[in-house]
């Protein structure tokens, strides 16, 4: 599924050395999806590689808001500093 502005994802935090803050899902909105990050579009994906998107966030913490441009999207780890699409739930 492609990303677009104002969609909302999940951003993953990276959580602190000493795990003090374990890596969380945040709630983010899409600002931006660029065009190209590369020469040419990759398995299908126009922006990133290996059929991931690349997309800018807005991330809302408990305590604050930051922006993050070209985050990966990674839905099978989740690992810190990439989204992906909110999982369902009954």
């Amino acid at each position: 599924m492609k990303p677009s502005v104002g969609r909302i994802v999940h951003y993953v935090s990276y959580g602190t050395p000493g795990d003090e803050y374990t890596s969380q899902c945040r709630a983010a909105v899409v600002t931006e999806v660029p065009e190209y990050l590369v020469a040419e579009p990759m398995d299908g994906c126009p922006n990133g590689t290996d059929g991931e998107w690349i997309a800018s966030l807005a991330v809302l913490n408990p305590t604050g808001a930051f922006f993050n441009e070209n985050v990966p999207q990674d839905e099978n780890e989740h690992s810190g500093g990439t989204w992906h699409w909110p999982e369902r739930t009954d």
